[in-house]
């Protein structure tokens, strides 16, 4: 994946950022300043401070940064002038300087904002929500965005503007709040004139929400023939089911572990559990297969739906499908891809920031290709992503 470097720091301004514009949000609502809209609270203002642009300009981002740190210096001077009398003309007179001195950044680092701008896809991105915004998807939106969500639909060369492609990381940086906003209301260009539907009287919420699920998936198999996913995609919330028991949440199930994903069709062999990994099954039927040998993974996405939207992110047919391998991370993130027959090398990882002509050995093995997912972590902040 392409971006800005690792940064911790920014990492964690844009954490602080979004938070703050939460807590704001909420606070407003609070008191009574803004309603609901489509469930959720809605974002009073028309701007808001976009994560997206820092992860680009990483000037501003440093601006902004020290620009927020004088500040919250400049009020601990005005505290110490209100409480402490005789240092009260030099308190202010510094808190004053701070903030002539401070970096203000431009105002590249608002962007426009929506009623629902930091509105949360309640769907949990779990296989019924992927599989139910498919077939939302390929009614409603694949006649101009096509099939595979490269904007080449039927449909495309009659609208006023090409629809933009969504395999790509370029609607993966913006809110989903945003993205869902548009789906309902439309969109314009500076004229006024519509160069997409609005979709709010013919589609639910819950299948808006689901279609935003059903692109990421989109952009994740296109991402793949491209060399990687141009977003982060998490593991599919679905349930879990080992053995005889009851099924189980994923969540609950990997329990902060790493997963391997494993794709067995009827005549494959089952693989051995794997100390580093919890081991997960991906059958076309959701049921697990008779076991042959009591160290065989025994543990099963027990939804039918899994096969073919595992193998959607994996970038490969259905058909296809058996014997491909994912690896999740620690935090649940997919982070490489294993084709069958093939040993594991640095060319599976499809999800880093690092440079694939120089990240290393190419015949490094799975040992070498789990150090790199520890070693470099996800780093994700809704409207803008980063590793």
């Amino acid at each position: 994946m392409s971006g800005p470097p690792p940064t911790v720091w920014l990492n964690a301004l844009l954490v602080f950022l979004q938070w703050a514009q939460h807590s704001v949000l909420t606070v407003w609502r609070a008191l009574g300043l803004t309603g609901d809209v489509h469930g959720q609270p809605a974002w009073p203002w028309a701007v808001r401070i976009a994560g997206e642009t820092l992860l680009i300009d990483l000037g501003q981002a440093r601006q902004l940064g020290l620009t927020l740190i004088v500040v919250v210096l400049a009020l601990l001077a005005v505290c110490t002038a209100l409480l402490v009398r005789r240092w009260r003309a030099v308190s202010f007179g510094v808190a004053a300087g701070l903030l002539v001195v401070a970096p203000w950044p431009s105002a590249v680092v608002f962007s426009a904002a929506v009623p629902t701008s930091f509105h949360v896809s309640p769907t949990a991105f779990s296989l019924a929500s992927i599989t139910q915004g498919a077939r939302v998807y390929h009614a409603a939106c694949a006649s101009c965005h096509g099939t595979d969500g490269r904007g080449e639909g039927p449909l495309a060369a009659t609208l006023t503007r090409w629809p933009p492609t969504v395999v790509g990381p370029l609607l993966g940086r913006r809110a989903d709040g945003e993205l869902f906003w548009h789906i309902a209301h439309g969109m314009h260009d500076a004229r006024g004139n519509a160069t997409m539907p609005a979709f709010a009287n013919r589609l639910s919420d819950a299948d808006l929400w689901a279609v935003l699920d059903y692109m990421k998936v989109l952009a994740a198999s296109g991402g793949v023939r491209a060399g990687g996913w141009p977003v982060p995609v998490a593991i599919p919330a679905l349930p879990v089911r080992c053995g005889d028991a009851s099924p189980t949440p994923l969540a609950a199930w990997r329990n902060g572990q790493r997963v391997r994903l494993v794709a067995v069709d009827t005549a494959d062999r089952i693989p051995l559990e794997d100390p580093r990994f919890q081991t997960l099954l991906i059958t076309p039927d959701g049921k697990l297969p008779a076991p042959t040998h009591p160290f065989e993974a025994r543990c099963v996405a027990a939804s039918p739906e899994a096969w073919p939207v595992f193998a959607a992110l994996a970038g490969t047919a259905p058909r296809a499908f058996s014997g491909t391998q994912l690896l999740a991370d620690r935090e649940g993130w997919l982070r490489a891809r294993g084709q069958p027959g093939t040993a594991w090398s640095d060319a599976d990882f499809l999800c880093t920031s690092t440079n694939r002509e120089t990240a290393g050995s190419p015949t490094g093995g799975l040992d070498a290709l789990i150090a790199r997912m520890d070693a470099e972590p996800v780093r994700y902040v809704k409207g803008g992503f980063m590793h």
